[in-house]
């Protein structure tokens, strides 16, 4: 798993990627009966969206990511939070196995990925946990729905517009959050010898063009980024194809997919 998540793209993910409603946390500690006795890994885990809020239902998080820049922003804001039993660690996918030689078998509480399993090798992953999980235990992935660019909304189409003139090309990145991405999931699971359960959450988020703008440079790589000047500029134009407006309604549906125990 290589993300190219660093520097300042990595800033942008912490300040614009929002984290997880109450029910989304909700639905994975009761998937897995988990409590203040378990261990959770976070795999991917980015800034810490999902680790942090998870922190308080268990009673430790593994945050695991292959960038530097992502982890120390992650472990920033779990000091700025108050909390204390999550922990970051370098480390990628393909990681697992000696992993869970670190932490022994039957150790795991979750594994969870949240908004990152396009960049892994779904089937090796899935049968690597298998061995860490202890009985009740599991997999969840995470997905949040289309990325802002490609939602059926006008302001959607707008962004996308932007984002194209930008580029210069078009856009179509998906992020395996469609149908077919979730459709690779729910296969490698059940390939891996899990029972698939799926459930969804669904609520409203006001985005301002901040946050949209924010949320696109959160999805570059670093060699993408436009300089200052032309990320100002960019704020600009999507302003005015929203039509001036300075904030837009987001539709979110947030997919969870549980591997259980066969």
């Amino acid at each position: 798993m290589g993300t190219g998540f660093s520097g300042e793209v990595a800033t942008y993910y912490a300040r614009h990627r929002r984290g997880y409603p109450p029910e989304v946390l909700d639905a994975v500690v009761g998937a897995f009966g988990l409590d203040d006795g378990d261990t959770v890994i976070d795999l991917g885990c980015g800034t810490g969206q999902l680790s942090l809020p998870l922190a308080a239902r268990v009673g430790a998080v593994l945050g695991v990511d292959p960038e530097p820049d992502m982890l120390a922003l992650a472990r920033r804001a779990a000091l700025d939070a108050g909390v204390t039993n999550a922990a970051w660690l370098l480390g990628a996918d393909s990681d697992l196995p000696v992993l869970g030689r670190l932490l022994g078998e039957r150790a795991v509480g979750a594994l969870c990925v949240a908004v990152a399993i396009h960049f892994m090798d779904r089937g090796a992953l899935f049968r690597a946990a298998r061995p860490l999980l202890r009985p009740g235990g599991g997999v969840v992935v995470i997905t949040d729905g289309a990325p802002l660019w490609s939602q059926d909304a006008e302001w959607s189409r707008a962004l996308r517009g932007c984002l194209e003139g930008l580029l210069g090309r078009p856009v179509t990145a998906t992020c395996q959050t469609d149908d077919a991405g979730r459709r690779r999931n729910r296969d490698a699971l059940a390939a891996a010898g899990y029972r698939v359960v799926e459930s969804s959450v669904e609520y409203a988020a006001p985005l301002t063009v901040h946050d949209l703008v924010g949320g696109v440079f959160s999805a570059m790589s670093p060699d993408l980024l436009p300089s200052p000047e032309g990320r100002a500029a960019f704020a600009v134009e999507v302003r005015g194809a929203l039509g001036g407006r300075e904030s837009v309604t987001e539709r979110v549906r947030v997919s969870l997919q549980f591997g259980l125990p066969g």
